[in-house]
């Protein structure tokens, strides 16, 4: 699959259209979740039918089209299964029990509700909402799929305007000449990762960096009478702020996986799990900015794009362990060198990605497993002997 995404140009009136379809979308989801909150243990096919009654009961929800309400139900069912399966695998900590949306940024509709000019530069929306026809501004060339191959299209408000996603159905996979080297990545907050050749790619900071103008709109919001339209203005600004510093985070990421995909044959990586690491209210701010998710999801995905193997490793004890003699040598995080009896002296994090691509190298057993993220995906580790290590972990191929 692939996503090619445009920003629209219309009439306010058609971004009102826009609006009052995404709340039609979120009302139908609440509506579906409502229903299975009174009646546990229903299916998707009961909520199918849950939206059959919707749309003969309220007439702005049958405006709507009817593979969009569609989408709406699935989204419900979405996160109805996820809770479920959280439960049956025992999930430590929250499982994400389904709720009730306040606030939605998108409408989704599958093969039907739209139609594309044949130059592929306008969209038409053909439900009774009024959206009408919107152009389509981009450097993607659309018009070398055909339209069979899109299989939903996505209307997305930001703060900075409004979006339409094509989904196409098309391989995305490209060959590459082997460059017969294998690497290991070791994230950090100091520098954004060091790996197992002694490399270090710095850390951009760009929520640190624009930390001060973000104050300073904040400050502008927080002057503003509520429900006044200078607020709203000033929410705007803020909210494209925001929007700038995560867009710069995710491109740096993106950029980064690539030339790293494209450099080496296998890429090592720690399984981290951000939602833990980030309970750590010292360090919080700093390892949302460093953005080390975004890095991993890219690193797969060229990974699968280009024919790369890429794997996430345990990362207990991959600072703790002596990259030389296997010895385990005690540190604390301010501790920033590796110094072993064995006389191994290393950066702290140079060793760490040492360790990381030994022990992806000793994987073994390669069967294609689902980790708790389901966008973080592929095979399975081996465990090294005396690594106090006691479970498998998930990798990509």
């Amino acid at each position: 699959m692939r996503v090619l995404e445009f920003k629209v140009e219309g009439k306010k009136t058609q971004y009102a259209a826009i609006d009052e379809a995404i709340r039609t979308g979120q009302f139908v989801r609440n509506k579906c979740i409502r229903y299975w909150m009174d009646n546990k243990g229903i299916g998707q096919k009961d909520l199918y039918r849950h939206n059959t009654w919707l749309r003969a009961e309220y007439s702005f929800v049958k405006d709507l089209n009817s593979h969009a309400c569609q989408a709406s139900v699935e989204r419900a069912y979405y996160s109805i299964s996820r809770f479920y399966d959280k439960c049956k695998k025992k999930v430590p900590g929250k499982k994400g029990y389904p709720k009730f949306k306040n606030f939605s940024r998108s409408v989704e509709y599958k093969t039907s509700g739209w139609k594309l000019s044949p130059d592929a530069k306008s969209i038409n929306l053909l439900d009774k909402k009024g959206i009408g026809k919107l152009k389509l501004k981009g450097t993607w060339e659309l018009w070398r799929y055909d339209q069979k191959l899109i299989k939903r299209v996505r209307l997305v408000r930001r703060a900075d305007g409004y979006y339409v996603q094509f989904c196409v159905k098309v391989d995305v996979k490209e060959s590459l000449e082997p460059s017969h080297t294998n690497i290991g990545l070791d994230v950090g907050i100091k520098d954004f990762y060091t790996d197992s050749k002694g490399g270090v790619e710095p850390n951009p900071r760009f929520y640190r960096n624009g930390e001060k103008r973000l104050k300073f709109y904040q400050r502008r919001v927080s002057r503003k009478k509520k429900g006044s339209a200078n607020r709203k203005k000033a929410i705007n600004r803020l909210g494209r702020t925001h929007l700038k510093i995560s867009r710069q985070r995710e491109e740096h990421a993106k950029r980064l996986a690539r030339c790293v995909i494209h450099s080496n044959d296998v890429v090592a990586y720690e399984d981290l799990r951000i939602k833990n690491l980030v309970k750590n209210h010292c360090l919080a701010k700093s390892i949302n900015d460093a953005g080390w998710y975004q890095f991993r999801k890219w690193l797969e995905y060229f990974g699968q794009k280009f024919g790369k193997q890429t794997i996430a490793v345990n990362p207990a004890y991959t600072s703790q362990n002596c990259s030389s003699c296997g010895k385990v040598v005690k540190k604390s995080l301010s501790t920033r060198t590796h110094t072993c009896s064995c006389g191994c002296v290393l950066d702290r994090d140079h060793n760490a990605a040492i360790n990381i691509l030994r022990r992806a190298l000793g994987t073994v057993g390669h069967t294609g497993t689902w980790i708790i993220d389901p966008k973080a995906h592929g095979e399975s580790t081996s465990t090294l002997p005396g690594s106090g290590l006691a479970e498998q972990v998930g990798s990509l191929k």
